[in-house]
């Protein structure tokens, strides 16, 4: 149950490693692919490979990173790397913030002063929360898992258990991607601890699974059609990423542990909205959310959540609505769609938004923090 003081602190040997290795990439061809319809563009990769060797600054986000309480602590034999900032404000709300593939905790960098200090940020004094803020089990700095079982429910149990030793009895759930399934599974295990949950990007228990029946089609609002039509076209399209994750994770593994050029390709379509953005989030956190897989050889450990939740069958089955009050803020570029979200969540709250995408918290920090802080008013 020890908790250990943790820094970054990536060698200059493993910074010259990476140079050495992006300056000896080896290019694909390319056909016509300019709308990324058969994926990330050589344009684009080439860019921020050169961005990399000449511009980019990683001691720069070292530092920054840093200057952040980080810790460490074993939970089920694995190793849990977190931040954790305690707000000055005595009504601050312990909040806890769990992010998703390909994601970090880098994605929650631009809101940590917001939440933790608001009045610093014109905004209320009542709005503060205390944060914590772990890299899933076999991400970043929570280095490789190296046994089977690190399914969304066990991350759960173990998040519950990290919120425990910090001392926190009552704590509200944020999470987004992945985050926005382990956020609903923590709350159906604790119901009694978690006072609010908040969800964006959010996709399995948010959306239909299977064919819609046609009576329910009608009852859709246009809004969500337009939803579900965008839900289609990333499955036939787009999922491609997902399919392999889930049955081969390991054929992948080695291309994307060995070469930097690859890894940094396959993890930015979410990040770029498959071309669609590809300004949408700023350059230099994509790449340090890059450079955090690459440095601590997670690369492979985290696509594998994939396999263990589609090889899951508790993970498929329904789930029961544990009555903690829920917030789905529905960015432009999500997908869910309350009829299917009411299912198995108690939803109190429901925000959809005409901008935005999957990590709106980059793209939109303003609105993302607007829409958090609205929503735990109601638990202050």
């Amino acid at each position: 149950m020890q908790i250990k003081p943790f820094k970054i602190q990536i060698s200059s040997s493993k910074l010259q490693e990476l140079n050495e290795r992006l300056g000896k990439t080896i290019w694909p061809g390319e056909w016509e692919n300019d709308n990324w319809n058969a994926g990330p563009t050589l344009e684009f990769v080439k860019k921020n490979v050169e961005h990399l060797l000449t511009e980019y600054d990683w001691r720069k986000y070292e530092t920054q990173i840093n200057q952040y309480p980080q810790y460490t602590t074993e939970i089920d034999g694995q190793n849990i790397h977190f931040l954790h900032i305690r707000s000055t404000e005595k009504n601050a709300i312990p909040l806890l913030l769990i992010h998703g593939w390909p994601g970090s905790f880098v994605e929650f960098l631009k809101v940590i002063e917001p939440l933790t200090n608001p009045v610093a940020h014109g905004r209320n004094a009542s709005d503060a929360f205390h944060l914590v803020i772990p890299s899933l089990p076999g991400f970043g700095f929570s280095v490789p898992i190296r046994e089977a079982g690190w399914n969304n429910g066990r991350i759960a149990n173990a998040f519950i258990e990290l919120m425990e030793r910090l001392g926190y009895e009552k704590y509200g759930v944020q999470g987004a991607d992945a985050g926005a399934i382990i956020g609903p599974e923590l709350a159906r295990l604790a119901p009694e601890k978690v006072i609010g949950l908040h969800v964006n990007a959010a996709t399995m228990g948010f959306i239909p699974m299977g064919p819609i029946d046609p009576s329910d089609m009608e009852t859709l609002s246009e809004m969500e059609k337009g939803r579900l039509q965008r839900l289609q076209k990333f499955m036939s399209e787009q999922f491609g990423f997902n399919f392999i994750h889930s049955h081969r994770p390991q054929a992948l593994a080695f291309g994307i542990s060995d070469s930097p050029a690859g890894l940094l390709s396959w993890i930015s379509e979410l990040f770029t909205g498959f071309g669609e953005s590809v300004h949408a989030v700023d350059r230099d956190l994509f790449l340090t959310n890059f450079l955090i897989y690459w440095f601590t050889g997670t690369a492979a450990s985290s696509i594998r959540l994939y396999y263990e939740n589609a090889h899951d069958p508790n993970a498929w089955a329904p789930k029961e609505n544990a009555g903690v009050p829920t917030a789905v803020a529905n960015f432009k570029d999500d997908v869910a769609i309350r009829k299917y979200a009411e299912q198995a969540n108690h939803i109190v709250r429901w925000t959809d938004y005409d901008q935005g995408g999957h990590y709106a918290v980059l793209e939109i920090p303003d609105v993302w923090l607007d829409d958090v802080a609205a929503f735990f008013r109601n638990f202050r």
